[in-house]
């Protein structure tokens, strides 16, 4: 079964970026501009992850990651949070919402953020 993964990001240069580094690498691609969008996608069609923006009009986040939480099926859904963010309290916050990792966009190439992704769904695989 291929692999999906849905991007939730409100800057449409990095979700298209981004989506077309995953395309090459064999991946389903689902894009949401927003954090109610975002759910509604992740809900609909189980992504095996998901890349989430923090700040998005609509719904943030936070509060996506919040609602994902409250689903059965989003309860133990991977979610790598892809933020602007890196205040240490925001940071440790969100880490407690059991998310598979924490990555710092002006700090991450392209190939860095594909290779984790491959490693955080190569793990399901062990």
């Amino acid at each position: 079964m291929q692999n999906s993964v849905l991007i939730v990001e409100d800057e449409k240069d990095i979700r298209e970026a981004i989506t077309v580094a995953l395309r090459r690498q064999n991946y389903q691609v689902f894009n949401a501009e927003n954090g109610e969008t975002g759910l509604q996608l992740a809900l609909a069609n189980e992504p095996s992850l998901i890349l989430l923006d923090l700040i998005m009009p609509v719904m943030n986040g936070h509060m996506m990651l919040d609602k994902l939480r409250a689903d059965s099926w989003g309860q133990t859904a991977k979610v790598i949070v892809l933020t602007s963010m890196d205040d240490t309290a925001d940071v440790e916050a969100t880490k407690e919402r059991d998310i598979s990792d924490y990555i710092v966009k002006s700090n991450t190439s392209l190939q860095e953020i594909v290779k984790k992704v491959d490693e955080v769904l190569a793990s399901d695989k062990q």
